[in-house]
C-alpha cells in the first residue's frame, strides 16, 4: 500500500467523502474521532460504514476510531466492521499492548497508532516491533501531548516544533523503521501556507519519513509531489547501482566526486524498491 498521502475526511460529512475521492490521495482517512462531536458521531458511523461498501476497492480507505477507553470504540466497529476498512487509526495509542488490545476486537485489520499523544506513550515506541506484522506503519501528533501536559503549545514562535516535540517525532520515526513499518508524518495545520507545507513536506522526507498526513485536499498533490521521487534521484539512484555491479569486490568508490560506499549503495537500492512498489 503507497501511503505518501492520507487525507483526513470528517465522518461526518459524507459529501466530503465523495469529494476526496478525486483529490490523488493514496489513501482516506475517514475520522470518528476529533473532526466529529459527540451527537454527530451515530450519524458518522453511518456515513462511513455506507462509504466503506460503496467505495471499497477503489482507494485505500482507513478509518480513525475513538479511543480504547473512550467508551466508544465498540460502537464504532459495531457500524464499521460489516465491511472492514484497509486499516483503522488508534489514537491515543501507547504501545504493542494497545494494537493487541485493538486487533482482539477487529482481528485482521492492519492498525496505524497515533503514537504520541500521551506521556506515556513516549516510552512505548520501541515496542511496536512485537505487533509489526498488524501495523500499516506509526505516525504521531503534536497536538494532543502538549495539552495533556500544560504546554502552552508544540511550536515556537517561528513555527517550528519545540526539543520535546522534535523528540517525540524522531523516536516515532525510529520507532517505525525499527518495526519495518512506514513511518508517517503529521499533519500540517496552516492551510493557508503553501509554501510551508512544501518545506515541511520535503524535510520530512529528507528525515526519513515515507508520507504524511493531509487535512484538505489542497494540500495532498503538495504532499504527493515531496515524496515522489524526481527523476535525478532515480537516474543517480540507478548509476550508484550499476557502480557497484560492474565493480563487486570493491567496498567504496569513487563516484561523481565523491566517495560512496555500502550505505549509499542500501539507500540506492531502498529509493528504487519503493517507486518499484509504488506502481
Amino acid at each position: 500500500m503507497r501511503l505518501r498521502s492520507l487525507l483526513f475526511v470528517p465522518g461526518d460529512r459524507p459529501n466530503r467523502m465523495e469529494k476526496a475521492l478525486g483529490c490523488g490521495a493514496d489513501a482516506l482517512i475517514l475520522d470518528l474521532e476529533d473532526s466529529v462531536t459527540l451527537d454527530a458521531k451515530p450519524a458518522a458511523r453511518r456515513a462511513a460504514a455506507d462509504f466503506l461498501r460503496l467505495t471499497k476497492g477503489r482507494i485505500p480507505l482507513l478509518v480513525r476510531i475513538n479511543p480504547l477507553d473512550s467508551g466508544l470504540l465498540d460502537d464504532d466497529l459495531a457500524a464499521i466492521l460489516e465491511v472492514p476498512p484497509d486499516g483503522l487509526v488508534l489514537p491515543k495509542a501507547e504501545g504493542a499492548s494497545t494494537v493487541e488490545a485493538l486487533s482482539a476486537k477487529a482481528p485482521g485489520i492492519p492498525v496505524l497508532p497515533i503514537a504520541t499523544e500521551t506521556p506515556a506513550a513516549i516510552f512505548q515506541l520501541g515496542s511496536y516491533t512485537s505487533v509489526s506484522d498488524r501495523l500499516v506503519g506509526l505516525t504521531w501528533g503534536a497536538e494532543d501531548l502538549p495539552a495533556a501536559i500544560g504546554a502552552l503549545g508544540a511550536r515556537d514562535e517561528t513555527g517550528r516544533y519545540t526539543a520535546p516535540y522534535e523528540l517525540a517525532r524522531s523516536l516515532t520515526l525510529f520507532g517505525a523503521h525499527a518495526a519495518g513499518v512506514a513511518a508517517i508524518e503529521t499533519v500540517y495545520p496552516a492551510l493557508a501556507d503553501a509554501d510551508g507545507l512544501a518545506a515541511y513536506a520535503r524535510r520530512a522526507r529528507f528525515d526519513g519519513f515515507n508520507g504524511m498526513m493531509a487535512i484538505h485536499p489542497a494540500q495532498v498533490p503538495v504532499i504527493n509531489q515531496a515524496f515522489t521521487p524526481s527523476a535525478k534521484e532515480l537516474a543517480e539512484a540507478q548509476a550508484i547501482v550499476d557502480a557497484f555491479a560492474a565493480n563487486p569486490g570493491k567496498g567504496a568508490l569513487r563516484f561523481a566526486g565523491r566517495m560512496i560506499d555500502a550505505p549509499h549503495l542500501k539507500q540506492a537500492k531502498r529509493l528504487l524498491e519503493y517507486t518499484d512498489d509504488s506502481h
